[in-house]
């Protein structure tokens, strides 16, 4: 199989990386300046035990790339762009096929939420979940940090809605074989959904920087957006893993190892920020629970409020740690036509 890694960043390089360096035939997609640096100098890896630097293909999207039977296509783009990439890859032609790529070829959603699947089951017929837990970092062009030791991660895989199938069970051999912890599951959702309840508090560390996280105010606001969550999961009669069964399914295999002498700064969210992209991922986690609390008549005062600060924050090009928890806490708890102006904290708070 030729892994198609759509979205080289810090979970796509990463998984692209390790199957790189296991054998595999990788083929890195991104964009800008990512781009040009994996195009010149290739893909540096930089791990707990090292830096490598991988000369791995990489293209800018499906028309400098000839598809083929066996090509597996794995979504590594934050929820915000599924729709646009899909479009891209759904309907290219694979070569001495008659079918296009959506009929033909299977696609991973290895991204945060759980709305990914179903966008590309609309358009593949093959489509297959990962819940994701990988502590990874891109911040520069042509650089992935991966924290992960002694295995890069842990990516739980199956076939979506549900089942596994020899396409999964060859999947999670070539993950295992690649420096992953990577069981098959028959409800890979159900860890998704579970991963979405630790996912919700990642705007709190965006907005206020990972320096507030062991403040009261940052735990309260933590417990009050998971709690929202749990109860919109109960509401909708979905269920999800538990924090348990993702330690026990992690154990000591994977734990977060520093990297050049510097523990992990910030999660995805933490990133997007810190880059300056302009979007972020806000709508697919704190969105899904306010999506479900509307469907089922559960109030998420505390998840539209992160939404909402996390996407006016993106858009404005703030920095991360530009807001104190207790002002967040404030918003939430006024009615939506009487909120707040937030006070933004101070210089010497903010993680650039």
């Amino acid at each position: 199989m030729r892994y198609i890694v759509i979205g080289a960043g810090a979970v796509g390089g990463t998984i692209g990386g390790c199957l790189f360096q296991g054998g595999h035939d990788v083929v890195l997609v991104a964009r800008g300046a990512h781009l040009d640096a994996l195009r010149a100098d290739g893909l540096r890896l930089v791990t707990p035990m090292g830096t490598q630097q991988l000369r791995i293909p990489a293209v800018g999207g499906p028309a400098e790339l000839e598809l083929r039977r066996g090509d597996v296509l794995i979504l590594s783009t934050k929820g915000q762009d599924t729709v646009g990439v899909l479009e891209q890859w759904a309907w290219r032609p694979v070569r001495d096929a008659v079918e296009a790529a959506a009929g033909l070829l299977p696609v991973v959603c290895a991204q945060n939420g759980v709305a990914n699947e179903a966008v590309a089951l609309r358009r593949f017929r093959h489509v297959y979940g990962m819940c994701v837990w990988l502590p990874a970092t891109h911040l520069k062009p042509g650089v992935v940090e991966a924290q992960g030791i002694p295995r890069a991660g842990l990516l739980t895989v199956g076939r979506y809605p549900s089942g596994t199938d020899d396409f999964t069970q060859r999947f999670s051999a070539d993950l295992v074989a690649s420096r992953f912890v990577a069981p098959a599951s028959d409800d890979v959702m159900r860890w998704k959904y579970g991963k979405l309840l630790g996912n919700v508090t990642n705007a709190i560390e965006a907005l206020c920087g990972p320096a507030a996280r062991d403040s009261d105010d940052a735990r309260e606001l933590r417990q009050q957006a998971r709690s929202e969550g749990k109860a919109v999961l109960r509401a909708a009669g979905i269920g999800h893993a538990r924090p348990e069964e993702f330690d026990a399914a992690r154990g000591d295999q994977v734990t977060v190892g520093e990297v050049d002498g510097a523990a992990r700064s910030g999660g995805s969210s933490w990133q997007s920020l810190s880059r300056r992209t302009g979007t972020i991922e806000a709508d697919f986690l704190n969105g899904e629970i306010a999506l479900l609390g509307r469907i089922h008549g559960v109030p998420t005062p505390v998840n539209e409020t992160l939404q909402r600060l996390a996407n006016q924050a993106a858009r404005a090009h703030e920095p991360p740690g530009s807001t104190v928890p207790a002002d967040i806490l404030a918003a939430a708890a006024k009615p939506a036509d009487g909120l707040p102006v937030l006070r933004r904290a101070a210089r010497s708070r903010r993680n650039v």
